[in-house]
């Protein structure tokens, strides 16, 4: 009886060319991605650049730069930001695009369905830095689009932008506004695979549109919505770091400063990389934690998961 590794071996001997194929690729992946994991020892040691990685002491304790870190008066800001963004950004930017997509479902008119669903995916290609810079010029109290409407009522505009309790919202609801109509496209892509038969027998029925939507294809994009609900939830600790960092000026630091931008000024700008590398490698167990455990509950609930 042939053991596992021998019935691996025979498949890639029988398939040597598609292997061949993939090899540049694989390789890249293990040097570009796998290999830099070697360098996550760092926040286990006192780091110095002259020692390199290896010649580095061990910290002693050995959980040092971890316990720096929990015990900084940062640590709970940064957790707290960065949570209320990543649910904030969840709550209200996941249920969009699945209302987009069934609209622009019930559209019939192909030339205006066409239109519309460019209109929604424009904003996606627009860079971040841009997209920072239509911002600091729409929510402007002297000279935007904010401060002109201020203006012909003959009041002073409130600067949005160095806002602490602003900051959240309009984080969220611009990347809303940037990327829903682009996040819409798979699950369109899920509609467009339900059988019409269905459609069809819908009709006999005399059901409504609002009944097609909720007994036929909310039902059968729901495996989709909770792949990547699962994938979302994986990513729960990782706000985008560009955008943060360029919308983050003095006075919105209270709700803006995240693990990422923290990461970022420690062990770039301070060069703290033991520290940095510590807190970046507890957001990732993290993640992986969220990862593993929505995985099994959704599995549970609807035997639906990643694997």
């Amino acid at each position: 009886m042939k053991t596992g590794f021998q019935k691996t071996l025979k498949r890639i001997q029988r398939n040597w060319g598609l292997y061949l194929l993939l090899s540049p690729s694989l390789i890249l992946l293990i040097w570009f991605a796998y290999k830099p994991m070697y360098g996550v020892i760092i926040a286990f040691k006192n780091y110095k650049n002259a020692l390199g990685i290896v010649g580095s002491p061990w910290a002693d304790p050995l959980f040092k730069n971890f316990i720096r870190f929990f015990n900084s008066y940062q640590c709970e800001i940064t957790i707290r930001n960065t949570l209320v963004l990543s649910l904030y950004s969840m709550l209200a930017g996941f249920p969009i695009p699945i209302l987009l997509a069934l609209m622009i479902n019930q559209i019939t008119l192909k030339r205006f369905r066409k239109g519309f669903q460019t209109v929604l995916y424009l904003p996606h290609f627009i860079s971040t830095v841009v997209m920072v810079g239509l911002l600091l010029i729409w929510l402007s109290p002297s000279r935007g689009l904010i401060g002109t409407v201020y203006g012909a009522f003959n009041s002073e505009a409130p600067n949005l932008m160095a806002s602490a309790r602003a900051f959240p919202s309009l984080y969220v609801w611009s990347d809303i506004w940037q990327h829903a109509g682009w996040d819409s496209i798979i699950f369109l892509a899920a509609l467009s695979s339900i059988d019409p038969s269905l459609y069809e027998a819908a009709i006999v029925d005399g059901a409504t549109k609002i009944q097609k939507m909720r007994y036929i294809e909310l039902p059968l994009i729901l495996p989709t919505a909770c792949i990547l609900l699962i994938l979302r939830a994986g990513n729960i600790m990782n706000v985008g770091f560009e955008k943060v960092f360029l919308m983050q000026n003095d006075l919105n630091m209270p709700s803006s400063e995240i693990i990422a931008t923290y990461v970022y000024k420690m062990g770039l700008k301070n060069s703290q990389y033991s520290v940095s590398t510590a807190v970046s490698l507890f957001n990732n167990v993290i993640n992986l934690t969220l990862l593993l455990l929505v995985n099994g509950i959704t599995k549970k609930l609807g035997n639906t998961g990643l694997w």
